[in-house]
């Protein structure tokens, strides 16, 4: 029999409507013959709205040959099923920070690195944690990438503490998180986190209301106003969570907070409403509020950034061609036409060099080089953005990512904090 590759094998072989013979036998009982056919293959994924969107899953199907279900959850809620119900999905889209609670379960099977065809091109961000010498994403508090990354071996549940040739999951999208501002409402320009506290802002500001990654942004502006100094913000002690909350009630109770809220399109409502004019925000929150023609600024704070990170899991119930064609999706996610797709809308391909494949060279030049854009700026959805000579807030993917200083993160004290977060909500 020719060789031929398994993604032509799942294109071809399979789809050609009707069955694949994929060995034969020396035996007289004939070739072995397997009947699945492509199209009856569909992959369960489950993730939060950041990239569970249908112009993805329509051109996966395309390319792939077969199909995909999209479950949009909350963080809390994708977690939640990761670990108790693993037999609900096949891929688990997740982040980073959420694996020192996914991981123990054993629900996600160990990813062979070396069925990876384009992992020499993922950003050393995940792999070894080194940037560039002197990157302050180097040295980065929280639960970076580069620290549950990797497992021991393929039947292992503990992360190494070096790269082996088990993944726990495939990145594809990261981002430096800040804050987001309406220029046209605010006096001033915004450089510090320590701004969301001024009286100025009174009633106009919101936090991010997820536990782990609200208490992170709270933590970067208790630093700023020198209210407090951290060991590490993304493990926080007992100690320091209640005095973090103690200043949380303190505001809350002084007004300065308008809302929080919990979805990207509450964020994106409240900054586009001018009910809020400084907030916590993700970077795509602001370019649909730009796309609405609204200013809205991504302020690249003196501090530095909060980072996170995403990427797929396989669940441990895929075997045979279903865990084939999982396979085949997380290399479709390296191949470029996620990356770029995304990257319209301002988060970063974990594979940069693939996505610059499928992008204009002048929105490379804007999204990752932090350049005069060249051109008018148009979204994945077709709206435009930014208008010629137009400048990426924050700059260049190494100004920015370079300074990451803490990521979402996943704390010894997990329980202590929801339950003082909880209390600062409901205060």
């Amino acid at each position: 029999m020719a060789k031929i590759s398994r993604r032509k094998l799942l294109k071809t072989g399979l789809a050609a409507g009707g069955t694949a013979i994929v060995a034969a036998s020396c035996s007289n009982r004939g070739p072995t013959v397997i009947t699945n056919k492509l199209q009856d293959v569909t992959l369960r994924l489950i993730g939060t709205g950041a990239a569970q969107i249908n112009d993805i899953r329509v051109q996966a199907e395309k390319d792939l040959g077969f199909k995909i279900q999209m479950r949009a959850l909350s963080t809390a809620e994708n977690i939640q099923i990761a670990i108790t119900q693993p037999k609900q999905y096949d891929i688990f889209d997740g982040e980073y920070f959420a694996l020192p609670l996914v991981a123990p379960s054993g629900n996600l099977q160990p990813i062979d690195i070396r069925k990876i065809k384009e992992f020499d091109k993922i950003t050393p961000i995940f792999t070894t944690g080194e940037l560039y010498p002197g990157a302050r994403v180097n040295t980065s508090q929280g639960t970076a990438p580069r620290k549950v990354m990797f497992l021991k071996g393929k039947d292992s549940t503990e992360f190494a503490s070096e790269p082996t040739d088990w993944a726990t999951m495939i990145p594809f999208q990261y981002n430096a998180d800040t804050l987001g501002y309406r220029p046209d409402l605010v006096s001033k320009k915004i450089e510090s986190w320590a701004d969301l506290f001024d009286p100025q802002f009174r009633g106009k500001t919101s936090l991010l209301d997820i536990p782990s990654i609200g208490i992170m942004d709270a933590a970067m502006v208790m630093e700023a106003t020198g209210q407090m100094k951290f060991g590490d913000k993304g493990n926080m002690t007992r100690e320091e969570l209640d005095k973090v909350t103690n200043l949380l009630i303190e505001q809350k109770q002084a007004g300065q907070f308008r809302a929080f809220w919990k979805t990207f399109d509450e964020s994106v409502n409240l900054m586009s409403s001018g009910e809020v004019v400084l907030q916590s925000m993700w970077s795509p929150a602001v370019t649909a509020v730009r796309a609405r023609g609204i200013p809205c600024v991504y302020a690249p704070l003196k501090e530095g950034y909060r980072g996170w990170g995403g990427g797929l899991g396989l669940s441990k119930n895929l075997s045979g061609i279903k865990l084939d064609a999982a396979y085949e999706y997380l290399n479709w996610m390296l191949d470029g036409w996620v990356g770029g797709f995304l990257s319209r809308q301002g988060y970063y391909s974990a594979a940069p060099q693939n996505a610059r494949k499928f992008m204009k060279p002048e929105e490379w030049d804007f999204w990752y080089e932090g350049k005069s854009a060249a051109i008018d700026i148009i979204d994945p959805f077709g709206k435009k953005i930014e208008s010629k000579g137009a400048v990426r807030d924050g700059g260049s993917f190494t100004e920015r990512m370079g300074n990451v200083v803490c990521w979402n993160s996943f704390m010894q004290q997990q329980v202590y904090l929801v339950y003082k977060w909880t209390e600062f909500i409901v205060a």
